[in-house]
């Protein structure tokens, strides 16, 4: 069982405005929750018990949140509020607060809908002899608020491949678990997390999950919208 998750709820939510005037992009509500709920019930039906969440825009705001949840599981707050890190640093960061993983790590604005239970597969699918990184990954059309031509390919065993021409079938869905040890010699700067991943695919060190169901990418207040219309309907009447 992985036990430790981090989410990265540190972003200011630039595309989310005006919703974020006052808020973080982790309190942007979605039916009738704060998008960072929905990632919390996701991990704690799977058994996780402790949670990093890094903080750093209306970080108060998004702390005192929470903490009226922090009866479902052990909460620890990466502090970021003097320097946003982006999504690889920010993990780095929190490095001596996550153990020796493996570890969840998820961004705050995926949301998606699903046939079958998506983190307990990844747990199941996890290999840590032959991964540093499982990415969940959303055939590229059957997503919501994504634009781009897509991330990855895959092979029959479930190595990844950055896209090679126009467009690539996947798209990274915002959740992965990692093997923490390749991450100790990076510096703790802000950075991507896909620089960790220019050197975990070529070494056939990346491997993916495929989402059995259909991925939203709650970027901005559009989508947001568009995700609450979908969530309000039964699966049966559009999947």
């Amino acid at each position: 069982m992985i036990k430790t998750a981090m989410i990265m709820a540190a972003g200011h939510g630039t595309r989310m405005r005006p919703l974020t005037h006052d808020r973080s992009k982790a309190m942007v509500e979605l039916a009738g929750r704060p998008l960072i709920d929905h990632m919390i019930d996701r991990l704690l039906a799977v058994g996780v018990t402790r949670i990093i969440v890094n903080v750093h825009a209306f970080a108060d705001h998004l702390e005192a949140h929470l903490k009226t949840r922090q009866t479902d599981f052990e909460l620890i707050i990466s502090d970021e509020r003097n320097e946003l890190l982006e999504t690889g640093g920010g993990v780095v960061k929190a490095l001596p607060l996550l153990g020796d993983g493996p570890i969840f790590i998820c961004n705050i604005d995926a949301v998606w809908l699903e046939k079958t239970e998506t983190l307990a597969a990844m747990i199941k699918a996890w290999d840590a002899d032959v991964m540093d990184d499982l990415l969940l990954l959303a055939p590229i059309g059957d997503t919501m608020g994504y634009n781009g031509k897509g991330d990855f390919s895959m092979d029959a065993d479930r190595s990844i491949a950055w896209r090679d021409g126009d467009s690539a079938p996947y798209v990274y869905a915002g959740v992965q678990i990692a093997r923490l040890e390749p991450l100790r010699g990076y510096k703790v700067e802000p950075f991507s997390r896909t620089k960790v991943w220019r050197q975990s695919v070529p070494n056939n060190r990346a491997f993916g999950h495929i989402l059995n169901g259909f991925w939203m990418h709650v970027g901005d207040p559009q989508a947001r919208n568009v995700a609450e219309g979908i969530l309000a309907d039964e699966w049966e009447n559009w999947a």
